[in-house]
């Protein structure tokens, strides 16, 4: 381009006549965003209010705060002169080809609302969700986050999580911890029935609820018997380790030993 052949008496003109609405689009940007978020954060706190789930709070509130942002720039095109009809045109235009390439993501966008909305699971709770068992510890617009219970991160897309079977281990309050003991043939079941029982209350941390102690089966050398205390999902793993312990302890005290399968060489 020659800047010789340029006017600049028309360029000059040209930038007086659209500075006014070029300042004006931008007043309206700066001042419609401060807006929105005023009216986010009012929205946000009446929802706490409420006593709507907080897990929705941030979710709606992001929702209503795009929605007014797109609103605020479609008044600052239309400020510049921008034919709204064409810019809602483009703006249609563009969210086909987004959403025909991203559809896989909007399904886990729709997953998400949906689990915000019935609730299968929500944060903090213990889940078992396709093969993958911990605690909720966020529920995102497009993803499920777990902490495993061996403290592995579990990055799980929404659409994944709700398209098989979900187990909520929270849900009902208490879980069972499903122990074994094995007692000899020749021992009383109701005298070691009554020294499990016992340990068990030394557990501190098991729920009070009664615990099964029945017979389960017979094996080569001993009886199997199936011990069933309760716990919350937060002291499961409590129960279950400090269960054995005591009940080990307790037999031990009695002089209940279990058999173990003894092999027999033969001379030849």
């Amino acid at each position: 381009m020659d800047l010789a052949n340029i006017d600049l008496g028309a360029l000059w003109n040209t930038l007086l006549a659209w500075a006014p609405k070029l300042v004006a689009a931008i007043l309206v940007l700066l001042i419609g965003f401060w807006i929105v978020g005023m009216i986010s954060r009012m929205i946000g706190k009446s929802l706490e209010r409420s006593g709507i789930d907080a897990d929705l709070v941030p979710f709606l509130k992001s929702l209503v705060s795009v929605i007014l942002k797109v609103m605020v720039v479609i008044t600052a095109a239309g400020v510049v002169g921008v034919e709204i009809t064409a810019f809602a045109a483009l703006i249609a235009g563009a969210g086909l080809a987004i959403g025909a390439a991203m559809s896989g993501t909007l399904a886990h966008f729709a997953s998400g609302v949906m689990v915000l909305i019935f609730k299968p699971y929500k944060v903090g709770d213990l889940v078992d969700i396709q093969g993958t068992v911990g605690h909720v510890q966020e529920i995102q617009v497009f993803n499920t986050i777990i902490n495993t219970l061996d403290n592995k991160k579990v990055i799980m897309p929404n659409g994944i999580a709700t398209s098989g079977i979900m187990t909520n281990l929270t849900a009902n309050g208490k879980l069972r911890v499903d122990l074994n003991v094995a007692m000899p043939y020749e021992e009383d079941f109701g005298k070691v029935q009554g020294i499990i029982r016992g340990a068990l209350d030394k557990v501190s941390e098991r729920l009070p609820d009664e615990p099964t102690i029945e017979i389960e089966k017979f094996d080569e050398n001993n009886v199997l018997l199936a011990v069933r205390p309760y716990a919350t999902d937060a002291t499961y793993w409590d129960v279950y380790f400090n269960s054995y312990k005591e009940i080990k302890k307790a037999l031990g005290e009695a002089g209940i030993t279990v058999a173990y399968p003894a092999r027999r060489v033969k001379n030849i």
